[in-house]
Parts: C-alpha cells; structure tokens; sequence
C-alpha cells in the first residue's frame, strides 16, 4: 500500500494488520503514554534551558538512561545526515481541558485548530472510543500532513498511533507515536515520531494549561531548500517544534474566545458599501470563511506537482515554483489552477514586514487587485487581542469597478505572521454577511507567511524599523526575514497553456520587484 496525495487506506487491508498487531498496537500506544508523561513531568537533567533563548531541548545521554528500551518504537533508519529533534513548551489557552480532548482526538476538529501545521488530516480508525464521561483509554489510529511556511519548506507525514489517559482528576495526557500500519506504507518524507505529545490540565475558569513536547526522528537537511535551513535543520527546532504547536493553539482558542464574545449588533456607520456586518450570525459565517481561506492558502503551499523556474533564482530568493491542479472540490472555483510561489530573505525584522502588508496607506504599491488605487477597511473583526489578529473587509477605489471587495485574515506570533486575502464580490459576500452558509462560496485566497531567518545574530544587521514588542514576530531585533509570496489564479482554458504560467510567473515577479522597492531593500539584496 503506498500513500499518495490523497491519502486512502484500504479497510480491508487494514483490518487485517489490527487483527495480528492488536496486542503489539496497545502495548506500544501505552508505553508512548508512560515516556510522554515522564518527559512532561521531568525537567533537569532530561531537559537543557537555552540560556540565550530559553528554550528546552532534550539532553541524549540522560534521554537514553531514563528510557533503555526503545524496541516498541521502531525508530526508522535515514541517512547519516538524519537529527533527532526536541523541544518542550507550555501556556495557557482560553479553552476548557475537556473540550481540547474532544477536539485532538477528532481528526477534523484537529486540523481546524491548527490549520497553519496540519494540511491533511484523516482518522484511519478509532481502536478504542475511551471512556465516554472523560474519554480515558482512548486509541486511534491516524495519518496527518505537515507543512509550513514555503514550498522550500519539506512537508512531514505520520501514520501513528494517538492515545488518551486521564492520570488525575482534570488532568490528561495525549501520546502520538509513529506506527508502521503496513509495512508497504511509503511517505516521500522521511521522518518518523517517537512518543510525543502534551499534557493538559483544567484551570476551572475555561482555561488551560497544556505543557508541549515533540520528539522526532527526521532526515530532511539534503530536501531543505538553503534559505530555511537555519530556520529548519538549526539546532533551536523553531520550525516544527513545540512552541509553534503552543502558540498556535493559544491564538486559535484566543479566537474562538473573541467569536463567543461578538456583540449582537454592530453600530457601524454605512462606509459606502452599502451593507454592514449587524448580527452576530453574520459575523459567525464571515469568520467561517476567512478560516476555511486560509486553511486553503496554507494547504497549497506543499505544492506537489510543481515546476520550477531557476532561472529567475537569485542569491536571496527561490526562483518561482508553479503548481497546477484542477479544483473540484465545494468552495473553490471550478477550472483549472495555477498557483505560484517564491521565498527571499529581506533585511528588516519580521515585524516591520508584517506591518508593512497590513497598512492600507502603501497596498496600492505592491497589490495588483487595488491597480493602483487607495483601498479602505471598511469592516473589521477582531480575532485577539493583537490588533494584528484580526479578519477585514476591504473596498479598493477602483473608479470602474464597483462590484469587487477583498476579505483579509491576518494573524501574528512570536514565531511569525501571515497575511492571506482573496477578492470577492459584493452579492457573494453578502451571502455570508447576512448570516447564511459560507461553506460553498467559491474562494481563492493568495497572501504572505513571514518569519526571522533563524540566523539572529550570526546574518547581517537589519538596516531599519522598529523592535517587536513582546509576544509579536521576530522576538530578535537582529537578523532579518523570510517572505513567501504565494498567489493563485483561475486559468480560463480548459487546458494549461506555456502562456498562463509565463503570466503567473510574471505576476509574482512584478509582485516581488514592487515590493523590495517599496521596502528599500533593492539594493540590499546581494
């Protein structure tokens, strides 16, 4: 059985690997449990505290001490080149413990709280429902993609085993660990999970706190493109580490918590649109939306499928890497495709390159939907208490247009941003504002994911713009950024033509020139 982009496993033959590996299958899920719950629990000498950074990594000697047997585990072999990667973190997040339980341990509700990590979810099967009070003794069987900030970026996929034990009253832990389900499955990423996972305790005021640990084996140095292999391979584990679970998860609950509080009505002035946003209802279905495009901007930028063009590849940037696929899925245009991507470091901290996309005031410097022209917010929802976090509706000044508007969500942390628009017309937004279902309304979202380089210190000083405050992108002051620029475009042809990628191609690039010049970076760039 080979996994491929849409992920099937075949019940029939599935069935038939539970029924002999059901006693290795609880043996292995339980012991995942014990070692999560002790790496949780344990602090020095298992886990070393980055003076400079403060982040926790797991110190291999006493790792290997404490925990003698790893047969059950089955860590894959890689390459020389292959690391161990670990890291610990915890916060608080305004959602109760037992309904974070109910949601990691469905996998759609999953890949909605973190659909900036998780691209593809599937349950393949729930072994064990648990206890139906507290879901105690759950065991599922499951496969997830992960995929981050750029095409350059390698995906991860898991086949593994999820397990649920409640230790103490308010208390559970959740254990992942990698399972080979068939030994024919096959993943183009080589990575494989040791027992990793979190520990979550109820705080009785809606609150918890969950305490992260991942631990895995990856082999991905050689398929890492150069601009993110700081960022990637470096020894802080920032990009797929406990921390961006951590922080991505306390913005997610933060905006189910803002939801919750929407005011019935909205006393906003009529800015010329014709129609304000006035019932909570109407508000709930434009966040709806906004979710599902950005779920899908983050979706497509595996990429799979691509080409390349090197050619346009400088020191700093990627070149442009082009996806075609035909959409026929409820919530995207029908027809053909064609998305495009680049990456290139700039020389200025993420924050001011967040701001930069964020101000209404220069978008007509580097957006091809504003052609030119001043745009203006004319509604707002906010999604934190960043004033980053937020999802607008925006009107572009376009004296022969009249019918377009764009929705835009962004969203900031300490470990990096992203901006993700799409246009829409006015019948078809008023759908959603008037409170009806969003689900089917065709969107097709482009947008920016921006990070520090990971190189601090150690890569050239930034040149201009102001430190991050606490808790925003680019915790250092030093260093500079990492922007990936992904569009998509509706091709009108039934079939793709050397012309319609030549001028996606060409969008990006204009795209990128407007916006080095605009940030005077031009001449940095060597």
């Amino acid at each position: 059985m080979k996994i491929r982009n849409n992920q099937e496993f075949p019940n029939h033959q599935m069935n038939g690997t539970i029924d002999m590996e059901r006693a290795l299958i609880v043996e292995t899920a339980a012991s995942a449990v014990d070692e999560v719950t002790k790496l949780l629990q344990i602090d020095e000498p298992l886990w070393i505290k980055s003076a400079s950074e403060g982040r926790c990594i797991l110190h291999r000697g006493s790792y290997e001490k404490i925990f003698l047997t790893r047969a059950n585990f089955n860590i894959r072999s890689f390459t020389n080149g292959a690391r161990f990667e670990s890291s610990k973190h915890s916060g608080i997040v305004t959602m109760s413990a037992m309904h974070l339980v109910d949601a990691f341990l469905d996998s759609d509700k999953w890949g909605d709280i973190f659909p900036t990590i998780v691209t593809k979810e599937k349950t393949i099967q729930a072994l064990e429902k648990g206890a139906l009070e507290n879901r105690h003794g759950s065991l599922h069987m499951m496969y997830e993609k992960m995929h981050i900030l750029s095409p350059l970026v390698p995906s991860r996929e898991f086949c593994f085993l999820r397990h649920c034990r409640q230790i103490e009253h308010g208390t559970w832990v959740i254990a992942d660990v990698s399972y080979d389900f068939s030994k024919e499955c096959v993943f183009p990423s080589r990575s494989w999970r040791l027992p990793s996972g979190c520990m979550i305790e109820d705080m009785s005021n809606g609150s918890s706190k969950v305490t992260w640990v991942e631990h895995v084996h990856v082999d991905d140095k050689s398929q890492t493109n150069r601009l993110y292999r700081d960022l990637v391979c470096g020894s802080h584990n920032i990009a797929y580490g406990a921390e961006r679970w951590i922080l991505t998860l306390k913005r997610m609950c933060e905006r189910f918590t803002y939801f919750s509080k929407l005011p019935e009505t909205t006393a906003t002035a009529d800015n010329g649109f014709g129609r304000v946003i006035i019932m909570a209802e109407g508000k709930q279905s434009v966040m709806n939306l906004s979710h599902r495009m950005v779920k899908n901007f983050c979706g497509t930028l595996n990429m799979s499928g691509k080409l390349d063009f090197p050619q346009l590849a400088e020191v700093t940037n990627s070149g442009v890497r082009v996806s075609v696929r035909e959409a026929t899925e409820t919530g995207q245009p029908s027809g053909i495709i064609v998305g495009a991507a680049t990456s290139l470091w700039l020389p200025l901290p993420p924050q001011a390159v967040f701001d930069f996309f964020r101000d209404d005031k220069t978008r007509f410097q580097w957006d091809v939907l504003s052609n030119g022209y001043p745009v203006h917010e004319i509604e707002h929802i906010s999604t934190g208490a960043h004033p980053g976090n937020c999802i607008s509706i925006i009107r572009p000044f376009i004296p022969t247009e009249n019918n377009m508007l764009m929705l835009q969500e962004s969203c900031i942390d300490r470990l990096g941003s992203l901006i993700v628009y799409a246009p829409i017309d006015v019948t078809t937004l008023n759908m959603a504002i008037t409170g009806q279902d969003s689900s089917a309304i065709p969107i097709l979202p482009s947008g920016f994911i921006i990070s520090a380089d990971g190189r601090g210190t150690n890569h050239r000083s930034t040149k201009a713009a102001s430190t991050s405050s606490s808790g925003t992108s680019g915790s250092s002051s030093s260093g500079g950024s990492l922007l990936t620029v992904a569009f998509q475009i509706l091709v009108s042809c039934k079939q793709l033509n050397v012309e319609s990628v030549a001028a996606v191609n060409t969008l990006i690039s204009s795209t990128v020139q407007k916006i080095k010049s605009s940030l005077n970076c031009s001449n940095d760039l060597d």
